[in-house]
């Protein structure tokens, strides 16, 4: 058969965007995926009459039609932004701490700072001055890091050389004596996977930065009506994609992409394959041994699999209000303890933290008329339900189940009265589903040592190419920001720039 420009493994965000990119430019692209939808993380399905959103909690980088944030840019530039709704959160987050706290942050600056001074009066010049670091550390790096600087320096960008590197909880320590303040403004650590001692400053300040300057958002019909518009226009643009088509071989040879052969034991012969699988399961999985270089191995072996997550979904036969349910992102906590509740992921004991996300505060048509639903999460580690025995693993799913529901009624107490659909998602459904080694939602443990910063994301092999939260940050904003970064390099090779 004839061969394709590009082949695209996986129809997740990345290699969604990294086909539909190639496409637009007039490259024979094919797209294939293991699954029958596409999106990976990015996807919604039915239970009754509610249709569950499966990963997306707020997503980052829209800004709004007047201030647009890169996010919008880029789907502006991808032709998908009129296809598809999106639906602003008024606030950041709501956080309990079950009879100690009780606290909401608003979407900007300044309702935020104003929230914490009157929380913690003490602490409120420091508030600001923590602020100010967050701001003008974050135009640092767009200047230094986004936007490439070659002027780029200690003296020209100090801040960002001072506190890049820093663990998050160093810097909160230098800056608050209060242990409650600090758990308030690290609430943002499960969305990358480590905890304060181990998530770098630069990724905590990213975060709350880019909330704050370009508000959270979601997407009216959940994420799988992105994934679906992405889909629709790389098919518009003369992309082929196959569903329910895994990839089985990358054939390699002096180096350099031949071609790959499917699950269906079909060969397809190319030059260039964009892989959204992640590295392990690229290069380990679909690379004969003697064809991966001896580097790109060390690399790997450096590297820990990250967390994945139980989620409990929970439709309701009532509306949010009913329940109790005032803010769409809630963290509930009975432990300030940030590294023993990473430590618990490796473990099946009780919870003592979730994030609690309902869409239909913000978006009153999310779910039918009269009802609601919920996101209800935990971060966990794979480990510890591989020693489950398939006789015990129901029982200890609705065991933890159990837990998660004790802690989302200190915000909405009576609230499995209102039951009418629950679903339950272990790290084994996350396996199966994304085919990630042990059902990692982040790729990688994101230590910034394994960052873009210090490894090079480019294959050693050529025409090879891997794109997703494996080789850039998790989360929504920067894996479909890393498709169109690899459209660019296929493209800067092909045409031998």
């Amino acid at each position: 058969m004839a061969g394709y420009d590009v082949v695209v493994i996986g129809a997740g965000n990345g290699g969604l965007t990294s086909a539909l990119s190639l496409a637009r430019r007039g490259l024979r692209v094919l797209l294939l995926e293991r699954h029958n939808v596409p999106g990976g993380c990015a996807t919604s399905f039915m239970r009754g009459r509610f249709e569950f959103e499966v990963a997306l909690h707020q997503l980052s980088g829209m800004g709004t039609e007047d201030r647009p944030g890169p996010l919008r840019a880029l789907l502006g530039e991808l032709g998908v932004l009129d296809q598809i709704e999106f639906v602003a959160m008024d606030n950041l987050y709501h956080v309990t701490i079950p009879d100690r706290l009780d606290i909401t942050l608003g979407a900007d600056r300044t309702r935020t700072v104003d929230a914490l001074r009157d929380r913690f009066p003490k602490e409120g010049p420091a508030v600001e001055k923590f602020f100010d670091l967050v701001f003008n550390f974050c135009l640092e790096m767009v200047g230094a890091i986004f936007l490439g600087d070659p002027e780029a320096s200690g003296q020209k960008y100090p801040l960002y050389c001072k506190y890049a590197l820093k663990p998050a909880q160093a810097v909160m320590d230098e800056y608050f004596t209060d242990p409650m303040l600090k758990a308030v403004l690290c609430m943002y650590w499960p969305y990358i996977g480590l905890p304060p001692e181990r998530l770098s400053f630069a990724d905590l300040a990213t975060l709350l930065w880019a909330y704050l300057e370009f508000k959270p958002w979601h997407i009216k019909g959940s994420s799988q009506s992105l994934s679906n518009a992405l889909l629709d226009a790389y098919l518009r643009a003369g992309g082929e994609a196959r569903f329910n088509c895994g990839a089985r071989k990358i054939t390699v040879a002096d180096g350099r992409v031949q071609g790959l052969i499917t699950e269906h034991q079909e060969e397809i012969p190319t030059s260039c394959i964009v892989s959204n699988a992640g590295p392990l399961t690229t290069y380990i999985d679909m690379i004969d041994r003697e064809h991966i270089p001896r580097e790109q191995l060390k690399i790997l072996g450096g590297s820990k699999i990250g967390m994945s997550a139980f989620t409990v979904f929970l439709g309701f036969d009532c509306e949010p209000e009913e329940l109790g349910i005032r803010e769409t992102t809630n963290f509930i906590a009975t432990s300030l303890d940030a590294e023993s509740i990473f430590s618990l992921g490796r473990t099946l004991e009780k919870p003592q933290t979730a994030l609690l996300s309902c869409y239909d505060v913000s978006d009153p048509d999310f779910s039918p008329p009269g009802a609601s639903q919920a996101a209800l999460v935990s971060l966990q580690y794979a480990d510890p339900w591989l020693t489950v025995p398939p006789h015990q693993y129901t029982d200890v799913k609705y065991r933890y189940a159990d837990g998660l529901l004790e802690l989302a009624e200190f915000i909405a107490p009576g609230l499995r009265r209102h039951i009418e659909e629950m679903d339950i998602a272990t790290p084994l459904t996350h396996m199966r589903y994304l085919g990630h080694p042990g059902g990692a939602i982040y790729g990688f443990e994101q230590y910034a040592k394994d960052s873009n910063m210090f490894i090079e994301p480019r294959s050693p092999i050529k025409g090879l190419y891997i794109t997703g939260s494996w080789v850039a940050s998790g989360g929504f904003q920067p894996t479909l920001d890393s498709g169109v970064s690899v459209a660019k390099a296929v493209l800067k090779a092909m045409n031998g720039s």
